[in-house]
């Protein structure tokens, strides 16, 4: 595995405390900083105090399901990605809208590890890109 170089920083917001404390090690583990949060308003509570550059969001919490997390997000910091994890196979149009990339947990670690990848890349592209202009 590839290990990261500079140390992205991602928060990845999960009810689910086990699956919760697994990505966070497996994206330690290749040199990403990881916040986490159990439900969506300590996620948005750490997405809007943190210099966060990606997260990793459920669909499925109890109190604020991660559609309305996302929206919430977007509307802080539009550029920042997010990837949205989720058990569940058909989430609805609109929750996917508010989303960068969608993935379902059943995909392992490695399409995981990839999105995210690809997600920073793009993000950095385009911020290079305004800042160009």
């Amino acid at each position: 595995m590839v290990k990261v170089s500079d140390h992205k920083i991602i928060l990845c917001v999960d009810d689910e405390a086990v699956g919760l404390s697994v990505r966070k090690m497996i994206l330690e583990s290749v040199g990403y900083h990881v916040f986490v949060a159990e439900n969506g308003p300590d996620g948005l509570a750490i997405f809007s105090a943190e210099k966060v550059e990606l997260v990793v969001l459920d669909y499925k919490m109890p109190g604020m399901n991660g559609d309305v997390v996302a929206e919430g997000m977007k509307r802080l910091k539009p550029s920042v990605p997010i990837l949205l994890l989720s058990a569940y196979v058909d989430l609805p149009h609109e929750a996917l809208a508010l989303v960068d990339r969608y993935l379902t947990k059943g995909e392992g670690p490695l399409p995981m590890l990839q999105a995210v990848a690809e997600l920073l890349r793009e993000a950095s592209s385009r911020s290079k890109a305004t800042s160009a202009e």
